[in-house]
């Protein structure tokens, strides 16, 4: 049985953060989906373009928190697992390319899969990369 006294307690400030993080992330994200409507069984452009953005932007938030000699402790929850956890979605990145798939778009949804996947990571070392050199 473990000590109680080594069971660590949450930390209620870094829930806060992340949770307000995380209303703001999904509410552009409900923005983006709004603004690039696309129906069942269509390339997901609203949601393409919401993780390649996003993996963007982890990757300019990771180099400038690398960069910075002692950031606030609460900026990485907040920016990246609440606002930017909360704005990306691989889960409807799942649904969309199922729904392809079962809509018998079978190449499109392969496609799509591959893209995303491709894209996001390409824009996570591109954020990174790019954010190192202008910080010089």
């Amino acid at each position: 049985m473990a000590d109680p006294a080594s069971v660590p307690r949450p930390r209620w400030d870094v829930l806060a953060v992340i949770g307000a993080g995380g209303a703001l992330g999904s509410l552009a994200r409900y923005g983006l989906s709004v603004a690039l409507p696309h129906s069942r069984g269509q390339f997901a452009v609203s949601t393409f373009a919401t993780n390649v953005s996003g993996c963007l932007l982890i990757g300019v938030l990771m180099a400038l928190l690398t960069a910075a000699g002692n950031p606030h402790r609460l900026l990485r929850p907040f920016l990246g697992v609440g606002i930017l956890g909360g704005y990306t979605t691989f889960s409807t990145y799942a649904t969309d390319t199922l729904d392809l798939v079962t809509a018998g778009h079978a190449f499109t949804g392969l496609a799509y899969a591959s893209a995303t996947v491709a894209a996001a990571l390409v824009a996570v070392y591109a954020g990174h990369e790019i954010t190192r050199a202008v910080r010089k």
